[in-house]
């Protein structure tokens, strides 16, 4: 198939609105601010088609196989296995229609299409944004193993690269560290003055087991014996297939008697006006995350941080002086932190401030847009 240079097929392995989706449309800024023609594929519809498009990119539905843990056993597997062979003619039709000259794949978890990239010869670059250390290492060399037809590979933090050398060391040769663009709100909210009652929390991300939601209610529940007056907001909602987590999360908040401290917000496309609202967000990760974009955001809001201390979140937020890092799951270590920061809260709050400032430069579109480029090998002139 011919392949024009200048055109950049990105896959993408879904449309939410979740951390490594909003770093696509980061993606199609850089490459079209670059004179680069974007298309994006996703396998169905989902909120972040309309930024896409209006990033300026051209997107195409394609069914793809994507790999879940649901699927990591012999029947899902077999599944995996039946998807790909439904999806690779449709495929197969979408790139030769695009006639992308580099095929971006966004995540390690499109099987298919860096595979169908290198048959079809063009540029296959993936995009890493995971790094998933608490799995076997059989496990991770098997979720690693499609980057093997990659020509270059793109990672978030150098976390990311630690777990991809560990699980492929192979790899690491063709892998170069970008780190993520993150953006603030248009006008920074400073905290307010005098932290009244009650101390407002924000919880922003997946309600999951593993992002520790459950171990902040918690923490909510320890300040409340303690006497603190304290809300916690939960602005995130559970993935299709994982309901009977929240369930659980709203039986805990009951059993505790919190009902009228803990608020489910749900998902919300926009997050500036809640954190605003919010005094202190709490990032409560059990296990190593590849990178903290929230963490970035509640700095870039001007809002102290108490952060688990594990690997990717504390490369994302070392920067931010206002943080708190604690041991993960460890409700009281949260406590305590919400405590230190009321009880010295002007000084947290000027801190933060200066935060946003400071963490706007380090994690800049320009730093990314320019490094990303210059990571997939593609050359900037016209």
């Amino acid at each position: 198939m011919p392949a024009d240079p200048r055109t950049v097929l990105i896959c993408n392995p879904g449309a939410d609105l979740y951390g490594s989706d909003r770093m696509v449309v980061e993606s199609v800024r850089a490459l079209v601010e670059g004179d680069f023609t974007v298309f994006v594929t996703v396998p169905g519809p989902g909120p972040l088609i309309d930024l896409l498009t209006g990033a300026g990119a051209t997107v195409l539905e394609q069914p793809t196989p994507i790999i879940r843990r649901s699927l990591l056993s012999p029947g899902g597997l077999l599944q995996l296995a039946r998807e790909t062979l439904s999806a690779w003619g449709p495929s197969w039709q979408l790139l030769k229609y695009t006639n992308a000259g580099t095929v971006l794949v966004n995540t390690i978890t499109p099987p298919l299409w860096p595979l169908l990239g290198k048959l079809a010869r063009r540029r296959v670059v993936c995009h890493v944004h995971e790094a998933e250390s608490t799995v076997s290492p059989l496990l991770r060399r098997a979720l690693y193993l499609p980057l093997s037809f990659a020509d270059r590979i793109v990672i978030n933090s150098q976390f990311t690269r630690h777990v991809l050398g560990e699980s492929a060391s192979w790899l690491t040769d063709r892998a170069r560290v970008v780190y993520n663009t993150v953006s603030g709100p248009s006008q920074v909210v400073l905290a307010r003055a005098d932290l009244t009652a009650p101390i407002r929390l924000l919880y922003v991300g997946r309600l999951s087991q593993r992002k520790g939601p459950q171990v902040a209610v918690e923490a909510v529940r320890q300040l409340r014996e303690r006497g603190r007056d304290v809300q916690l907001d939960l602005l995130g909602a559970v993935f299709p297939g994982n309901e009977a987590y929240e369930e659980g999360l709203r039986e805990q908040v009951a059993e505790a008697g919190l009902a009228d401290a803990v608020r489910f917000l749900g998902f919300r496309p926009a997050i500036w006006d809640t954190v605003a609202e919010a005094d202190i967000v709490v990032i409560p990760a059990l296990v190593d995350e590849s990178f903290g974009n929230t963490a970035v955001e509640a700095s870039l809001a001007g809002r102290p941080l108490i952060v688990s201390e594990i690997a990717g979140l504390k490369e994302a937020s070392e920067a931010a002086t206002s943080r708190i890092f604690v041991p993960p799951a460890d409700a009281t270590a949260i406590a305590d932190a919400v405590e230190a920061i009321a009880d010295d809260w002007t000084s947290y709050a000027e801190k933060a401030s200066t935060d946003a400032v400071l963490l706007a430069d380090r994690f800049s579109f320009r730093q990314y847009a320019d490094g990303l480029i210059d990571a997939m090998g593609l050359d900037t002139g016209v």
